[in-house]
């Protein structure tokens, strides 16, 4: 892991250890449910605050924490239309942990998975761009050797 990627995960993480304090909620407007707060938004008063977490304007996790569930929506770098890998606005993959998942795992192992996954898609980006890069200019070299 690089050394400026480090404090962004540090902060990711514990971010993420105090928003997965969730208890079994059941649905104020249906009987016997439980559904993720976070997504159904039926009752304002059990979704908290949202959190972003930047490294820089085109890294960001936002955190979306309710009484019952988190939603945890990452962007990952892009620097150019080569790695925009999906077409949703704003961020590229999202998690949806509710008080279930941390009931059944333990909550810390759960925040090292994200972590782990915002690590290894980092190292496979810049190892591609490498790769990318690597190529093209073999590519160049390769076209203009007759050139010469």
């Amino acid at each position: 892991m690089s050394q400026s990627l480090r404090p962004y995960l540090q902060c990711v993480r514990s971010t993420l250890t105090a928003a997965l304090c969730l208890s079994d909620f059941a649905s104020q407007t249906s009987e016997r449910h439980n559904v993720p707060e976070v997504e159904a938004r039926t009752s304002p008063e059990v979704v908290l605050t949202p959190m972003t977490v930047a490294r820089n304007e085109n890294e960001r996790v936002l955190i979306e924490p309710s009484v019952n569930s988190v939603r945890v929506s990452i962007r990952i770098k892009q620097a150019d239309e080569i790695e925009n890998i999906l077409p949703i606005k704003g961020y590229d993959i999202s998690f949806l942990i509710t008080n279930f998942h941390t009931e059944e795992m333990l909550k810390h192992k759960l925040v090292d998975f994200i972590i782990q996954f915002m690590e290894e898609v980092d190292k496979e980006i810049s190892e591609m761009k490498l790769f990318l890069n690597a190529r093209a200019r073999f590519v160049a070299e390769s076209f203009l050797t007759p050139f010469d």
